[in-house]
């Protein structure tokens, strides 16, 4: 038998959506007065998003 689907046609298949991994840091001012630093990734749909996280 022959094959019903290519390699090509499986990566067609598995397009994954257009987002942007962006690294979120944000800094905290503790009472004592140090600051700490909080970071986690971020899933963005467009790179131009970056200026409205907080």
């Amino acid at each position: 038998m022959a094959k019903q689907q290519t390699f090509a046609d499986k990566a067609k298949a598995k397009k994954k959506a257009s987002r942007v991994a962006v690294k979120f840091v944000k800094t905290v001012k503790s009472e004592k007065g140090s600051y700490k630093f909080q970071e986690k990734f971020v899933y963005l749909d467009d790179v131009n998003q970056v200026s409205t996280l907080k």
